[in-house]
């Protein structure tokens, strides 16, 4: 396959997309652990204490994310460069390298949705649970 220039950059608008979607993504995190930490100080519940372990492992998948999205913007700018200046061979290899950074990217995006989604379910049940316990004693 001959690389040219505009299959690299074909992945910029994606990319960036993506970077802005995980960055989204990490400022919901952090106004949840800024809300918990307040109730935390409050109250030293254990729940929140589960909560705030499973947050922590979320923020580290997030900020992977987001250096692993970066990385593949870089390598996709590195490989442009490479076709400009005609080391094709280089430009073909920077580009895959560039693909699976992208890719790996996205594999933590879903375990973070995973877990997101998880927690959510967990705090849902405890809702639920919570709420049939009131209902139960009136």
């Amino acid at each position: 396959m001959q690389l040219t220039l505009s299959i690299p950059a074909l992945l910029f608008p994606a990319i960036s997309l993506t970077m802005l979607a995980y960055n989204a993504r990490y400022l919901a995190i952090a106004g949840l652990i800024r809300q918990l930490h307040k109730q935390f100080q409050e109250t030293e519940a254990t729940p929140l204490k589960r909560q705030i372990g499973s947050l922590r492992k979320r923020l580290e998948i997030i900020k992977n994310m987001q250096a692993t999205a970066i990385v593949s913007f870089l390598l996709a700018a590195v490989s442009m460069f490479l076709v400009y200046v005609e080391l094709s061979l280089w430009a073909n290899i920077i580009f895959g390298i560039s693909l699976v950074f992208l890719m790996v990217s996205l594999v933590l995006s879903l375990i973070e949705v995973q877990l997101s989604t998880k927690a959510l379910g967990i705090q849902l049940k405890s809702m639920s649970s919570s709420k049939d316990d009131t209902n139960t004693s009136s």
